[in-house]
């Protein structure tokens, strides 16, 4: 373990430069950064200086002469109208670099206060098909989780699944029809679109299957249970095929973290009465109703959030509300991150700030929205098949998993058999997982397969090839990470300290991706570190005959250390690292 929490070199120097920076002003940020004119630029001088009335180039010299870097940087210079520009000493990017490779965590900070995070995701509708629409959400919230969780967090993945509403009336209908072995069979297979269809054409057509349709959602709302039971296999077997799509997506949502929209059943009536208690309810055209303030309609009017419908029944405001009463009184998180499509926002806005109204979302617990934008095909508009039809979510992975056989098959036709079918996976499913994550979430992307299986660029299969490159040139040196943690490597090549700095970037990285809620932070990083690998490979000989031992030690070292960075980044974002491609 690392003896010193701040193996990071960027908090070590503001820790020190925190104490001079006090001097001037108590409290105020050193603002430090990395630069490209020395390894970190201090930009908190100028801020300072104009709060206090002094010249900033006077404030920076002042700092620098009680600043305590001795040992640190070689290089302090004032540059500029104030900056501080700072260049470390070879001896301490090399030993702080061995004391990071001892370190399992590489370097990354745990929180500094964990909390209970309940992250919602994915949330496809039960009895219908996940397609290329649930692809955003599952994936952002998958890596989203397993960042937060890396870090120390408690995370609570709540898979928010529609399972209820007048459609099951319909739904348990057709299954009645059609008898419940076929349905279950139908449904096992995962073609639920085509058995909601069958339902919804036996529901616009048929005025007598309308009419039982309507007296089913009754009895499935009053508790009936023989109703109940057939609802229940419609669940269940829909849960069953959501499960393999995870499976072969490599998330780690399970059925238990599924919760469906039934489950708050129980809890709306109570929902009613206190905010009607509280005084936040209004009957508005019959309906009961709360008006967040703030929330205006095109016309300038109050806006209503429905909690009751005139007819008596719940909507969905009401769920919404009771998600978020119980997860903070009954799971005791702090806070709820709802990776939800950007359309949400306003509806989301509106449940948070009644229940901030009705006490049950106060600090230190908060709701923050994941917004993100569209998946579009290469014609720019909504990714779609030929017919217009979405695409099912099998089908993309079962093509970007074919496209990366052949890709691997062409590139390294010595990988056959099994070997070849597990490393097509991991590089297909990556494929598709780093070509969604590498974007800023809240934009659209197109989806490209030819874009996203290349071994070239910013994409998942050439980090994975990168950090098979690495794993091999260490298989054929011998040495084992073990033997290699902890070696001070030597940076006499400017490529080979490059490297250093950039292996530094890990635990930024990664808190970067938690402050913005941006996955594509991470994935920034890590192509960046490729390519410096590359650049480091490139220049500086490794396993060439010649090179003395102490020398190749020192650039296995920094092989090793590169890997696993990349490896524990790649598995951040959910996407396998394989040893061999």
């Amino acid at each position: 373990m690392i003896l010193d929490p701040m193996a990071d070199p960027i908090l070590l120097l503001t820790s020190r430069l925190q104490a001079a920076f006090d001097t001037v002003e108590p409290g105020a940020d050193p603002v430090l950064r990395p630069s490209d004119r020395a390894d970190y630029q201090v930009n908190g001088t100028l801020p300072l200086a104009k709060r206090v009335g002094r010249n900033p180039r006077d404030v920076a010299a002042a700092i620098v002469a009680v600043a305590d870097l001795d040992g640190i940087c070689q290089v302090v210079e004032i540059a500029g109208p104030g900056f501080v520009n700072l260049t470390l000493t070879d001896g301490f990017v090399a030993e702080q670099l061995a004391a990071q490779s001892t370190d399992p965590r590489l370097g990354v900070r745990l929180a500094t206060m964990p909390e209970r995070v309940v992250v919602d995701y994915s949330a496809p509708n039960t009895a219908k098909e996940m397609h290329v629409g649930h692809l955003r959400s599952t994936i952002l919230g998958d890596a989203l989780a397993r960042v937060l969780e890396h870090v120390g967090h408690t995370v609570i993945r709540e898979n928010h699944v529609g399972d209820w509403g007048l459609q099951f009336g319909m739904l348990i209908e057709h299954l009645v029809d059609v008898g419940e072995a076929e349905a279950a069979a139908e449904l096992s297979t995962g073609d639920l679109t085509a058995f909601y269809q069958q339902a919804k054409r036996s529901f616009d057509g048929d005025d007598a299957f309308k009419e039982r349709a309507r007296q089913r959602v009754v009895l499935l709302q009053s508790g009936d249970t023989e109703t109940r039971r057939m609802w229940h296999v419609l669940v269940e077997q829909s849960a069953s095929y959501f499960q393999l799509v995870y499976d072969r997506l490599e998330v780690l949502l399970r059925p238990e973290d599924s919760r469906g929209e039934s489950a708050y059943n129980g809890m709306l009536a109570a929902i009613v009465d206190d905010l009607a208690a509280a005084g936040l309810l209004v009957e508005s055209d019959g309906a009961l109703c709360a008006f967040p303030p703030g929330f205006l309609g095109r016309e300038g009017e109050p806006q209503p959030l429905i909690v009751k419908n005139r007819n008596g029944g719940f909507g969905y405001g009401a769920t919404d509300l009771a998600t978020v009463r119980d997860r903070v009184q009954r799971q005791r998180a702090t806070w709820l991150v709802y990776v939800v499509g950007a359309p949400q926002a306003h509806h989301l806005a509106m449940v948070w700030k009644v229940c901030e109204m009705a006490g049950w979302l106060v600090p230190p617990a908060r709701a923050v929205h994941v917004p993100f934008g569209s998946v579009l095909g290469e014609d720019r508009k909504m990714y779609r098949t030929r017919s217009g039809e979405s695409i099912k979510l099998t089908d993309l992975l079962d093509e970007a998993v074919q496209r990366a056989e052949a890709a691997i098959a062409e590139k390294n036709p010595s990988i056959s058999g099994d070997e070849r079918a597990a490393v097509a996976r991991a590089v297909g499913i990556g494929a598709v997982k780093y070509a969604d994550l590498s974007n800023d979430r809240i934009k659209d992307y197109v989806f490209s397969f030819d874009r996203m299986v290349a071994f070239e660029g910013n994409t998942g299969p050439y980090l994975q090839y990168a950090h098979a490159r690495m794993r091999k040139i260490l298989r054929d040196a011998g040495p084992s990470a073990d033997e290699l943690a902890g070696v001070v490597p030597s940076l006499a090549e400017p490529q080979e300290r490059a490297l250093a700095m950039a292996l530094f970037g890990l635990d930024a990285a990664v808190h970067d991706t938690i402050d913005k809620l941006g996955p594509h932070r991470l994935c920034t990083y890590l192509f960046d570190l490729a390519q410096t690998f590359t650049a480091f490979y490139e220049a500086c000989a490794v396993l060439k005959p010649g090179v003395p031992d102490e020398l190749r030690r020192s650039r296995l070292a920094l092989c090793d250390h590169t890997a696993r960075v990349l490896a524990t980044g790649l598995g951040l974002l959910g996407i396998t690292a394989p040893e061999r491609m």
